[in-house]
């Protein structure tokens, strides 16, 4: 970054007059007549600007004085009189097309520019703002100091530009990836929009642009940054949910929209009340995190904290980038938090689902299991040899279902209840009880963790007691809509044993935790005694619940 140079000029006094007189150029003109409030022009007048301009030190040897504007309107531009630039057709622009550029940097001829006084003219006409005669920028210093210094400052907030251009498309792939990480996808677009207001503040200096463009452009600028302002504090609620935050963000979006159309042309003042508003919001939002001590939020206070003291020390247009850097620092603090946790979660998740597979496969070949099964087994083949068969078949054919669905997080409905029946055929066998199956409305194009209803099954089995007619009825009902499916497991029989029943064993919390791996918390499930026996409800929530 260039050095910053001790000022070589110091401006007496502005004048402006309304009128068209190539003599008002001239260093010897008598300019008491001149105001010193600049007018309001119409129609495209000419209008004369006279600097009168103290050269404090002559320039260095082999180097040259330059002056750099930032004006609205075509001008010609004269030092002491003689005309050394001009930037488009003043008093012409109703009659020829637009020409010109906002930015310019001219030099000063070096037998024009000894130290002291001298008179910088400006012949102008503005038909497009007439509203707009002042000069924005103004500077005198070396000439090629004055080229160089914007590019060096422009490639360093193209590189800032950049950075946030890379970390927006990496977050907007993981949320293609993850299209319920909606957090990701925000702090994506407010690092876009970051990197689109850097590039269309800094794009002066390689951009030509008439100055009849530059309100649209100011206009660009103040909704990219009305969209950050929104962006950053509706990002820290979705962090730091807090109540009623549903009618804050719609207020505060409705004072956000007002401020466009309040004073259209004092882009300055609405940007720096769009940034206040940003850090006030976003800083209660953080702040009562933190007093729900969630995670991450006292580390956001103080960016919040820095980027406000950057703002308040330093000028506006390089600490609003500072501090929006801070700022989007903290968010994405507490979005790789979020997104370790994520991590953490699903690594858990597969070791959760390692033990749900193992504690299956036990569920299947546990000892008093096989050992009770076996004794009926050796008794069958001695009885009825045709019958055994078919128990050793039946047998058979649950363990193959069992080794097809052990890995599976979900499987079609209409194979859990083909294990179901095998399993009732079995146990037909081994206790010699009449086991029935119905089910009514059932989908085959749903899905269901496996082995749930086999353990409902297993559980109305165990607990129960044939009616008088020595059997026992299971009915699987399925209902479904726009809020919910669910699953209702009916056991007609006797119940014994119904404080055991109630408690909480081991095939529920299987289910529980099959549900909570498979949905989340979107499940409900309830397990009560009825007239007829037991009656189990499992019922699954839409995601958009």
């Amino acid at each position: 970054m260039a050095l910053a140079q001790d000022p070589v000029y110091k401006v007496h006094e502005i004048l402006y007059k309304i009128g068209d007189d190539p003599s008002w150029s001239s260093v010897q003109l008598d300019d008491s007549d001149w105001t010193r409030k600049p007018p309001i022009m119409e129609d495209g007048r000419i209008l004369w600007y006279r600097y009168n301009i103290e050269i404090l030190n002559a320039p260095e040897e082999l180097r040259q004085y330059g002056v750099q504007l930032e004006a609205y309107g075509e001008y010609e531009l004269f030092w002491d009189g003689v005309l050394i630039a001009k930037n488009g057709n003043p008093g012409q622009e109703s009659e020829l097309s637009p020409e010109g550029e906002l930015w310019v940097t001219y030099s000063i001829p070096a037998h024009l520019s000894d130290s002291g006084n001298h008179v910088l003219a400006l012949r102008a006409s503005l038909l497009h703002f007439p509203d707009h005669t002042r000069i924005f920028e103004f500077d005198i210093g070396y000439y090629d100091d004055l080229l160089t210094k914007g590019l060096i400052e422009n490639a360093y907030m193209h590189m800032f530009a950049g950075a946030f251009l890379i970390v927006s498309l990496y977050f907007l792939f993981l949320f293609i990836s993850n299209r319920k990480a909606y957090s990701t996808l925000v702090f994506s677009i407010c690092c876009l929009l970051v990197f689109g207001l850097v590039l269309t503040v800094f794009s002066r200096e390689y951009l030509p642009m008439h100055y009849s463009l530059h309100v649209i452009r100011l206009q660009v600028i103040s909704v990219l940054l009305l969209g950050i302002s929104f962006l950053i504090p509706f990002y820290f609620s979705m962090q730091f949910p807090f109540p009623h935050q549903k009618w804050y963000l719609i207020v505060y979006g409705g004072i956000l929209l007002v401020m466009v159309f309040i004073k259209p042309h004092a882009f300055g003042l609405k940007s720096i009340v769009a940034v206040s508003c940003t850090w006030v919001f976003s800083f209660g939002i953080v702040v009562y995190g933190a007093y729900k001590k969630v995670k991450g939020a006292r580390l956001v206070i103080v960016t919040l904290l820095l980027s406000m003291a950057i703002f308040a020390g330093i000028g506006f247009v390089v600490s609003l980038y500072a501090g929006l850097g801070l700022i989007l620092l903290g968010m994405l603090y507490l979005l790789s938090m979020r997104i370790r946790d994520q991590q953490l979660a699903y690594e858990e998740s597969l070791v959760q689902s390692t033990r749900l597979q193992l504690e299956l496969l036990k569920k299947n070949i546990q000892p008093h299991f096989l050992l009770n099964t076996l004794t009926s087994l050796i008794d069958w083949v001695e009885e009825a040899p045709k019958k055994g068969v078919l128990f050793i078949e039946a047998l058979a054919r649950e363990f193959e279902l069992f080794n097809r669905i052990e890995d599976k997080m979900l499987i079609p409905i209409d194979q859990e209840i083909e294990l179901c029946r095998s399993h009732l055929e079995i146990m037909a066998y081994r206790k010699e009880i009449n086991y029935s199956w119905e089910d009514e409305g059932i989908e085959n194009d749903q899905t269901i963790p496996p082995a749930v209803i086999h353990t409902l099954l297993e559980n109305g089995i165990t607990h129960s007691l044939p009616l008088a007619d020595n059997s026992i009825k299971f009915k699987l009902i399925y209902e479904s809509n726009d809020e919910f499916k669910s699953y209702t497991f009916l056991t007609f029989a006797t119940i014994a044993k119904q404080s055991s029943v109630l408690e909480e064993g081991t095939g529920t919390k299987y289910i529980k935790a099959r549900l909570t791996e498979s949905y989340g918390d979107r499940w409900e499930f309830d397990s009560q005694p009825v007239e007829h026996g037991w009656k189990n409800t499992l019922k699954i929530h839409s995601e958009e619940k």
